[in-house]
C-alpha cells in the first residue's frame, strides 16, 4: 500500500510539474522574432577575460546593433555601430544564426578583423545564445577570449539631432 501511494504521488506531481505543451515556432516565425528582436537595440552588460585557464575581472560590455539581415540559409549579416580603428562606423559582421529549440545561437567563426590596431589580423570566432531580451556567450580570438552576458535593451527614439545618445560600443577589448 505505501508503494501504491508513493507511485500516485509522483505521478501527479510529476503531471502538475510537467513543462507546458506549446507549439514550437516555425524557423520562419522564429527568425522574424529575431530580426525584431535584434534590430535597434543596444546588447548591455558584463564579459570576463580568459587566458591561459583563468578567468579575469568583470568589465562592462556595450553593443549597438543597428539591424539584422538575412543572407540566406543561416548565414546573416549583425550591423553594429563600432568604435574601431578611432572611428565610428556601421560595419557589417558575417554570422551564422542556428537554433536550440526556440533560442537563436549567433555563430562567428575565424573573422578576421583588418589592420590598424592592436587586433590586426587576429581571428575571432564566438558563440552567443540570445534568448528572452538577454544574450550569454563565449568568444575567443589571438591568444585569449572570454565570457559575456547582459541584456538586450530596446534603442531610445532617435531625437532631433540624428543621434539616438549611445556612446558607440563593441567589445574587441
Amino acid at each position: 500500500m505505501k508503494h501504491l501511494l508513493l507511485a500516485a504521488l509522483l505521478f501527479f506531481t510529476g503531471a502538475v510539474l510537467r513543462a507546458e505543451d506549446t507549439a514550437t515556432p516555425s524557423v520562419d516565425e522564429l527568425e522574424a522574432q529575431f530580426k525584431a528582436a535584434m534590430t535597434g537595440v543596444t546588447m548591455t552588460g558584463r564579459w570576463f577575460p580568459v587566458k591561459d585557464g583563468v578567468v579575469g575581472a568583470e568589465k562592462e560590455d556595450k553593443y549597438n546593433i543597428v539591424s539584422v539581415e538575412k543572407v540566406g540559409g543561416s548565414s546573416w549579416t549583425i550591423n553594429a555601430r563600432m568604435r574601431y580603428g578611432g572611428q565610428e562606423a556601421v560595419m557589417p559582421i558575417p554570422v551564422q544564426v542556428k537554433w536550440a529549440g526556440d533560442t537563436a545561437v549567433i555563430i562567428v567563426d575565424h573573422l578576421k578583423m583588418p589592420g590598424g590596431n592592436a587586433y590586426e589580423g587576429a581571428s575571432f570566432s564566438a558563440r552567443v545564445l540570445v534568448h528572452a531580451g538577454t544574450y550569454a556567450g563565449t568568444w575567443s580570438g589571438g591568444d585569449h577570449g572570454g565570457l559575456l552576458n547582459g541584456l538586450i535593451v530596446k534603442a531610445a527614439p532617435v531625437g532631433g539631432d540624428g543621434k539616438n545618445g549611445s556612446n558607440g560600443g563593441g567589445a574587441a577589448n
